[in-house]
């Protein structure tokens, strides 16, 4: 095993959380070896399965001054340069930006307009090395290197479990229907954050960003919705049908003339499609208005056929008379506009 008299870590990736040098198994150093720690790192040295110090970023020269603790655990038989086995750790203490969630199959949520409904929602976060200590212990263990990737799976499972915690509660307490969501992805990306960063801490990591991007409907629904505001925009489902009925007139059309054979029908069919298209988009007919119904007891005026009282005895239109004529002999009553009486014959003009 070769002594290294120079330590340091540089990623050429910036996906490493924390690496180990040497990467397989402990290193031989000795005091006088020079470790170098850039910024945005941090440097743990461990023996035995123990860490004993930490440095900051800068040049260190190994001592007993820096790490006091080796002197305990050391036993140099030829002085201070005997060489002594230990592991160094660096971690990575920059923000790791733009990584994606998703949710990989549909959630489905209950909605207050549509029953139930699957939706999938997708975004973004940002995280780093918050706990250093609790990294190396409680995750990195005795790998030579940890990465974003490595990761990355157990925290997409906490954001998908979260998230839909989240969006379902939004639902519930705001009576909220899935099309309303476009409007509060501020909102839930806030809430979900505050859910997820215990999650994050467990691991010795911190959320710094979370951000709900989009949240998604199955097509069928978005295709419901999109009928929908069609009807809306054409004034009401007659107009809409009318709409679609000139619609496929002129698809017709178009199919018609695309072939010798339909050459004909096409051409009489586009001849008349103006015509056919005005009264397909003309406004319906509307049904004559109702007259009104004679009421009980109620009777006609002979002159202007107005619809009077029973008990009337001129016409609130005309002025008529509503009187029944009687005979001046008799007083039977005659018919209007008889010249004789049916009872007893008396001339009447």
């Amino acid at each position: 095993m070769a002594l290294l008299d120079l330590v340091e870590y540089l990623d050429p990736t910036g996906n490493v959380l924390a690496a180990r040098v040497p990467p397989d198994g402990s290193g031989e150093l000795r005091f006088g070896s020079q470790c170098v720690v850039r910024e945005g790192q941090l440097a743990f040295f461990a023996r035995d399965g123990r860490f004993l110090d930490m440095l900051i970023p800068g040049r260190h020269t190994l001592t007993s001054a820096n790490i006091p603790l080796l002197i305990e655990l050391l036993k140099l038989p030829f002085g201070s340069k005997s060489p002594f086995r230990a592991d160094v750790y660096f971690v990575n203490l920059q923000q790791h930006t733009d990584l994606k969630w998703g949710t990989p199959q549909p959630i489905p949520m209950r909605d207050s307009q549509f029953g139930i409904a699957r939706i999938r929602a997708f975004g973004t976060y940002i995280i780093q090395v918050a706990e250093p200590r609790k990294l190396l212990t409680s995750v990195v263990g005795t790998r030579g290197r940890f990465t974003v990737l490595d990761v990355e799976e157990q925290l997409r499972s906490s954001i998908i479990a979260r998230v839909a915690d989240v969006i379902a509660e939004w639902m519930r307490e705001r009576k909220l229907s899935v099309v309303d969501l476009a409007t509060e992805y501020d909102e839930l990306s806030e809430a979900a954050h505050a859910a997820l960063k215990p999650d994050f801490a467990g691991l010795g990591l911190e959320l710094t960003r979370f951000y709900i991007n989009t949240i998604t409907i199955p097509e069928e629904l978005e295709h419901r919705l999109d009928q929908v505001g069609g009807v809306a925009a054409m004034g009401g489902l007659d107009g809409y049908t009318r709409f679609k009925a000139a619609e496929a007139l002129g698809d017709a059309a178009r199919a018609g003339g695309g072939s010798l054979a339909g050459a004909g029908v096409g051409l009489g069919v586009g001849m008349n499609l103006g015509a056919l298209m005005g009264s397909a988009l003309a406004p319906a007919p509307q049904p004559p208005a109702p007259q009104p119904a004679a009421q009980p007891g109620a009777k006609h005026c002979p002159q202007c056929g107005s619809t009077v009282p029973a008990s009337a005895k001129f016409c609130n239109e005309c002025g008529a008379s509503l009187r029944t004529p009687a005979c001046p002999k008799c007083s039977s009553a005659v018919q209007p506009g008889a010249k004789f009486c049916i009872e007893c014959g008396t001339a009447l003009s």
